[in-house]
């Protein structure tokens, strides 16, 4: 489980140092995708390789399936942090997030999410205002968190 917020830095050869306690759960590799609101998504290989199975499943005779496949797969690289921990963010996944120097890396559970450091706070100030209310809706079966 991803948790937390981190504010690294992206060098000059477009790479960041990974959070350390996420470190080991990334170890075995990981992939960088484009993630909604323009963020960056990093999977564990093997939940990366589930999710995908799950996604596979629909049929491409669906354009939403196939716009989401190609989308998900188009922008994914496969890689694995160096023995510092760094992890280099190709140049198109890095001009897709928007990403300068200053970036955001958040633990959002199931995944890790890397964001410009202003887009972030843009977003997550805009979403604190209505957080309580998504209760309502993010856990449909009445239970409250």
């Amino acid at each position: 489980m991803f948790l937390g917020t981190h504010t690294p830095r992206l060098d000059e050869k477009g790479r960041f140092f990974l959070p350390a306690k996420f470190r080991e759960e990334l170890d075995g590799g990981l992939v960088l995708t484009r993630g909604q609101d323009h963020c960056l998504a990093i999977y564990p290989t093997a939940t990366f390789v589930a999710m995908t199975q799950e996604i596979a499943k629909g049929s491409v005779s669906v354009k939403k399936v196939r716009d989401y496949q190609r989308m998900l797969a188009a922008g994914a690289s496969d890689t694995v942090a160096d023995k510092q921990g760094r992890v280099m963010i190709p140049p198109t996944l890095r001009q897709y997030a928007g990403l300068s120097k200053d970036i955001v890396v958040v633990g959002a559970i199931t995944r890790v999410e890397v964001w410009d450091a202003a887009e972030w706070e843009r977003y997550s100030t805009e979403q604190e205002s209505v957080f309580a209310e998504m209760n309502e809706e993010v856990f449909t079966d009445g239970s409250s968190q």
